[in-house]
């Protein structure tokens, strides 16, 4: 089975997921649908520049979720 984007609806549970690595961040924001199940509406992934990677983890924890409320 393949994970697939729901239609957003602002009127459901949302929540944004996100993760970095020691190279790249990435996130994905899920809703809340009819199954109780959390789906998939959107996704971001973006490699670190040489500058980021040299990050303490916070800061790259950090890094992602304003990249992620950015998008």
């Amino acid at each position: 089975m393949r994970p697939v984007l729901v239609a957003p609806d602002l009127d459901k549970e949302m929540r944004v997921e996100a993760n970095t690595s020691e190279y790249a961040t990435g996130g994905v924001l899920l809703i809340k649908c009819e199954d109780e199940k959390w789906r998939p509406v959107a996704f971001i992934s973006k490699s670190l520049n040489e500058t980021e990677r040299n990050y303490k983890i916070h800061d790259r924890e950090m890094l992602v979720i304003i990249r992620c409320l950015d998008e």
